[in-house]
């Protein structure tokens, strides 16, 4: 294998582990659809928006953009707080990443393994912050922010859970409880077929195989600490008012194809 195949196969795979072991390039199918369906360039475009903003056209990891301003859900979350999360800790684990999928190259290349413990937990720990960041900006504002989930994903959510008030509460508990810094996490899980709520701790410890992130609450101090101190609780319960449903509604569909 050459360099230049070991860099495209880190890269390929990396990118197909979204999150918390959601590796849906190995799953079967796709909501109905037949595994050679899965392999159009069509079906690959869909994956790549369930982590909006992860690549760029060349395949290489960024920091999306932000598709409204860092003022745009300050009644929750301030400016500052928005532009430093953004900015300085997104961009640490884009770089986190990168780095220590270079390392890993060089060690396919010279055969020297002896790193790879150290190595395969800073790809795992950056690239799940990476990709639970890119999925965390598009589950806010500035539009439509608030209320209850709509269409395939509320019959979903009173299936799995009872109802929204049951599903918030139990979602609101997780996050609040999160040992330590992590995330508080709802996924659709392909093994189970429901959704799940999971605690993150970090973001690549306590997580599950076979899910996919729709909706994600990073609990994280850098997220909160300027306007709420250590009132993770205060900032969990705010954070309802600035979900938007449509875009979380939108991950789902694509799921169910």
């Amino acid at each position: 294998m050459t360099t230049t195949d070991r860099r495209e196969f880190l890269a390929t795979g990396t990118k197909a582990a979204l999150v918390g072991g959601a590796l849906l390039a190995a799953m079967p199918g796709l909501a109905g659809a037949d595994a050679e369906a899965n392999k159009g360039a069509g079906n690959a475009e869909r994956l790549r928006a369930l982590v909006p903003g992860a690549t760029n056209d060349k395949g290489e990891y960024v920091v999306p953009d932000l598709p409204y301003g860092f003022d745009a859900v300050s009644e929750v979350i301030d400016a500052q707080t928005m532009q430093i999360h953004h900015d300085k800790h997104h961009a640490g684990y884009v770089a986190g990443l990168k780095a220590g999928e270079e390392a890993l190259v060089k060690a396919h290349a010279s055969g020297d393994y002896d790193q790879i413990s150290a190595l395969s937990n800073k790809v795992a720990f950056n690239g799940g912050g990476h990709m639970l960041h890119c999925i965390f900006w598009d589950c806010i504002g500035p539009e439509n922010m608030g209320g209850e989930a709509k269409g395939a994903l509320a019959g979903q959510i009173a299936k799995d859970f009872g109802s929204h008030k049951a599903f918030w509460a139990h979602f609101a508990a997780a996050a609040k409880n999160v040992q330590g810094s992590g995330w508080g996490v709802l996924a659709w899980s392909y093994g189970g077929s429901k959704l799940v709520i999971l605690q993150a701790q970090n973001q690549h410890l306590n997580t599950q195989w076979g899910i996919v992130p729709l909706l994600v609450l990073d609990v994280w101090e850098h997220a909160y600490y300027l306007k709420y101190q250590n009132n993770r609780g205060a900032y969990v319960d705010a954070f309802a008012k600035i979900i938007n449903w449509e875009r979380v509604g939108k991950r789902f569909d694509i799921l169910r194809g």
